[in-house]
């Protein structure tokens, strides 16, 4: 019997039905990620980034970053005048709601009329009883605008994101810094994005694709 090793080859047959349903070439690329090991050269690349003209781009870290918004160019948020205005609207309609129900009565509206609250003899529109229920809908309606108001300005829920697909982009959350340039930017052009990202002196560079 022969010492020699004996090599065998085996060939896997695909289920064409398999090819079928992977599209490989469906796959497109939404954006261009660069990563960095640092906060100043993550910053230094930001700058560089909105300097360059770029509008649909952003920074992700594993924490906050004091002075990152100036440099990204992050504008002041609406979240406090959409508080103010679900403030208002719950102190009006607090105050609709006492008054119309306590202190009118249209006979036209049958039982919906109102009900005057007489108690010993003091004034029917006394609005030093009325506080209790104003400021209770009025932080309501604040507290309301506040929850809906930042998952609308933040585009919440996000089900799904092409990045939670990039393996590297996973170290965003432990010692890990990107620059996220969407190929959606009026100013995108892969030669010159990347040509940038490069002068930055990233780390990596990768695609990301959908």
């Amino acid at each position: 019997m022969s010492t020699a090793t004996l090599e065998t080859e085996v060939r896997l047959v695909r289920d064409p039905s398999i090819d079928a349903s992977i599209d490989i070439e469906q796959s497109e690329t939404v954006a261009v990620l660069a990563e960095y090991d640092t906060v100043t050269a993550v910053m230094i690349a930001a700058d560089k980034v909105r300097k360059a003209g770029y509008s649909r781009w952003d920074v992700h870290s594993p924490f906050p970053i004091h002075g990152i918004d100036p440099i990204i160019g992050i504008k002041p948020t609406i979240l406090p005048w959409i508080v103010l205005a679900g403030g208002t609207f719950g102190m009006l309609a607090g105050l609709f709601l006492t008054i119309y129900t306590m202190a009118t009565e249209i006979e036209s509206l049958g039982q919906f009329s109102g009900y005057p609250y007489l108690i010993s003899g003091k004034p029917l529109l006394s609005l030093p009883a009325y506080i209790p229920p104003i400021f209770e809908l009025t932080i309501l309606f604040s507290a309301f605008g506040a929850v809906f108001g930042m998952l609308l300005l933040n585009n919440l829920p996000m089900l799904y994101n092409p990045l939670f697909r990039n393996h590297r982009f996973k170290r965003a959350t432990d010692d890990r810094f990107f620059v996220v340039i969407e190929t959606a930017d009026p100013k995108f052009d892969e030669y010159e994005t990347v040509k940038l990202l490069r002068s930055t002196k990233p780390l990596a560079i990768e695609r990301v694709e959908d």
